[in-house]
């Protein structure tokens, strides 16, 4: 005779289902309206490389040994991991708020630690997505390369969890679409283009070089691009601490905020 299932193994299967049920809904989503969340990144991208990689990078010749174009390509691919992870978990986490859809949960045995998981998954999902895609427009243009494959795959999804718990914060202090858009375009957009995309932070004179080190977007890029092409602007095991370290933060952060309803029950 076959033994029911015990009272924890039936809460694990409702938080499980739970949790797939929020991840489905955020895949679902970005990949229902895919012109607006993949094909924008991936004119963008093009545009990158033709103005940046064609037409400058001829002018400027080698960076730290490689063609520019080719220096180039991982700041571009983890700039769009950045922007997407950030910008899918705030628009739609603000937007249940908005629509009152978040009071579902709330009223469901959904645990905070759960409820964040799945919109941290569905973050992670777009901006792997949207990296993926960059990455085969970058293989269009350039001789794409990779050195260490770990660390590119480890970075990827660690940058991808670090901005989409970012997002859920602005998403949990968003009172207006107006605060969802302060954030990405005062702050997240001058520390990505200023984090080392288009150049090396060696060429910056003194004190815009130890100002940059303040940028932790720069350590971010800098550990990818040593996963394609094997060189740091920063050392790698500095780079993935500061990595973790923020990731450690803001996790506490959003679940400490979760626990005390701020943001959700106003």
């Amino acid at each position: 005779m076959k033994d029911h299932p015990s009272n924890l193994e039936r809460t694990s299967m409702k938080r499980l289902i739970a949790f797939y049920t929020i991840l489905y809904k955020e895949i679902h989503r970005f990949v229902r309206i895919w012109p607006q969340t993949l094909l924008p990144s991936a004119v963008t991208t093009s545009l990158y490389f033709l103005i940046f990689g064609k037409l400058i990078g001829g002018r400027i010749g080698e960076m730290n040994g490689f063609q520019y174009m080719d220096y180039i390509v991982p700041g571009i691919i983890l700039m769009s991991v950045i922007t997407n992870a950030y910008g899918n978990v705030v628009a739609s986490f603000y937007s249940s708020k908005f629509q009152r859809n978040i009071e579902e949960m709330l009223i469901a045995p959904v645990p905070g630690w759960m409820m964040l998981a799945g919109y941290v998954g569905g973050g992670v999902a777009r901006g792997l997505a949207v990296g993926g895609v960059v990455m085969g427009i970058a293989a269009i243009f350039t001789s794409l390369r990779i050195e260490h494959p770990a660390v590119v795959i480890l970075v990827f999804l660690l940058t991808a969890i670090l901005f989409s718990l970012a997002g859920f914060l602005n998403a949990l202090f968003a009172n207006s679409f107006d605060d969802i858009s302060i954030i990405p375009n005062f702050v997240l957009t001058p520390l990505v283009y200023l984090g080392g995309v288009f150049y090396s932070v060696d060429l910056l004179p003194e004190p815009w070089k130890i100002i940059s080190l303040g940028n932790p977007i720069l350590y971010m890029i800098s550990a990818f691009r040593y996963g394609f092409l094997g060189v740091t602007d920063v050392s790698i095991e500095r780079a993935l601490l500061i990595i973790v370290g923020f990731i450690m933060v803001l996790l506490g952060w959003s679940l400490w905020l979760l626990k005390r309803g701020t943001g959700l029950k106003n």
